[in-house]
């Protein structure tokens, strides 16, 4: 089980969700003229993605994975994001990705349109098989059973050559 955050003035890799709050409500004035009237908040459950727009409630939650590796300008063009979303939601408009509403908004506000990877990235194996006839090269994730299976181009028998790359 994980203790409870400190309490009290923030480290350099912590930030609060009153923090946060008032950041949003910040930049959704300077930068949209407009204000930020529900709730932001950071949940730690994000895993891939840097925030997240609730349709429903209309709150806002962060991953704090995004201030953490990246720091605060990588988090405030989150937030920027984010916010596209929830005023144009707010105002009928277009308000998803595909939107070209969207897109000019964010453009014009110099939000960013992914986040950068928030998970470390593994390098994939592949499972390499040759043709005997054709020598065909073929490359599969999943390892397939060489008694059932031949190539498909000239159903010559398929050896495995390297189990990874």
């Amino acid at each position: 089980m994980k203790p409870f955050p400190k309490e009290g003035k923030p480290t350099k890799q912590e930030l609060t969700d009153t923090q946060l709050q008032a950041m949003v409500e910040s930049i959704s004035l300077a930068f949209f003229d407009k204000k930020f009237q529900h709730h932001a908040f950071f949940n730690r459950r994000l895993r891939t993605t840097g925030g997240r727009y609730h349709l429903n409630s209309h709150n806002i939650d962060f991953n704090p994975k995004v201030f953490e590796i990246y720091g605060e300008t990588e988090l405030i063009n989150v937030i920027k994001h984010e916010l596209c979303h929830y005023h144009l939601h707010l105002e009928g408009k277009g308000y998803q990705h595909k939107d070209a509403e969207f897109k000019l908004l964010l453009k014009q506000t110099g939000g960013s349109r992914y986040v950068r990877p928030l998970v470390d990235q593994k390098p994939q194996s592949y499972h390499q098989y040759e043709c005997e006839k054709c020598q065909t090269l073929i490359l599969r994730k999943r390892r397939i059973n060489l008694q059932r299976y031949v190539c498909g181009k000239c159903h010559g028998r398929l050896v495995e050559i390297n189990s990874s790359i």
